[in-house]
């Protein structure tokens, strides 16, 4: 079996940073980060840390590399994936295999229908709350990534490489047998927590314990849980509990990224949340008022700065 031996990662926010110093941890050259050369110089001037320890990345311009990454994990913000795709397009190899971390349900189609659906691995990072304030990122509990093709029931050999890769990183990691559901849950997630915590500025203490914010939660989830049944994934309201248990895990003070968006006066992603979430409403007649809501709501607000000045 072929080993994985180079891994780039584009996209230097919270969740890319944390995966990338994973990697580096385990083998300094064996990591690039790709990224313009506006950005290559940002990170270079202000360095970038986890958890307080200082990382001195490797950087490379999109075709700078001169052996194609064996491995590409995206973790770009969603409106920034069309520009990323034709940045890929340089970068790859007739090998290389793409990962997006990225949250929603559509990143693996959208990558796909342009690299190669075959080179394309699904995945999803799942119990994270890892916060960045400029270049200096932190987190408490790692989480687990889950990832594979879209159903596991036997591993094929590029899983097995990845796989084999995230063992000797320590990169804790789990293969669910039904990939699509798994990603559909995590979407149920961050649709319902990072909305919510976008409108009422809120970190994960207060989901964790403020019975009226728990019930927006579960209001949203519901139309994703009614949506994800026409489309054939078919989620269930047995499947809230589970988050509440995931939420529990995380530190109170941590927040979604979104929020931290929000706060820092950047896009949201808000299109890949409620924004495909309506659209599939509409598309299947399933009625998705409390998300048409806060879709007005957080679009609104990723205004008002603009219009305050």
């Amino acid at each position: 079996m072929k080993a994985v031996r180079n891994v780039s990662v584009m996209g230097l926010g919270a969740i890319g940073a944390v995966y990338a110093a994973k990697l580096y941890d385990m083998d300094p050259g064996c990591v690039t980060v790709i990224a313009d050369e506006d950005r290559i110089a940002r990170y270079s001037a202000e360095g970038v840390s986890i958890n307080g320890k200082a990382y001195g990345f490797r950087y490379v311009k999109p075709g700078e590399q001169v052996v194609a990454p064996d491995l590409i994990m995206v973790a770009v913000k969603y409106h920034h994936l069309a520009q990323t795709v034709e940045a890929l397009k340089k970068c790859i190899g007739p090998d290389t295999v793409v990962m997006s971390l990225l949250n929603g349900i559509d990143s693996e189609e959208i990558l796909g229908g342009e690299l190669g659906k075959e080179r394309m691995l699904y995945a999803v990072c799942i119990g994270i709350d890892a916060v960045r304030s400029g270049s200096n990122i932190r987190y408490t509990t790692f989480g687990k990534l889950h990832f594979g093709e879209s159903k596991n029931t036997v591993i094929s050999e590029r899983v097995a490489q990845v796989k084999a890769l995230f063992d000797k990183a320590k990169l804790p990691y789990i293969i669910p047998e039904d990939m699509i559901r798994a990603i559909w849950w995590k979407y149920m997630v961050n649709v319902a927590v990072n909305q919510a915590s976008a409108v009422l500025k809120a970190p994960y203490g207060v989901f964790q314990t403020v019975p009226e914010a728990r019930e927006l939660m579960e209001a949203v989830m519901k139309e994703v849980i009614a949506v994800s049944e026409k489309v054939g994934v078919g989620l269930r309201e047995q499947d809230i509990p589970e988050v509440h248990k995931v939420l529990g895990t995380l530190s109170a003070g941590g927040k979604t990224s979104m929020l931290q968006d929000m706060e820092a006066g950047r896009k949201t992603e808000v299109e890949m949340l409620s924004g495909v979430l309506c659209a599939l409403g509409k598309k299947y007649g399933v009625s998705t008022p409390v998300n048409e809501t806060l879709f007005r709501m957080i679009k609104t607000l990723e205004q008002m700065p603009c219009l305050e000045k």
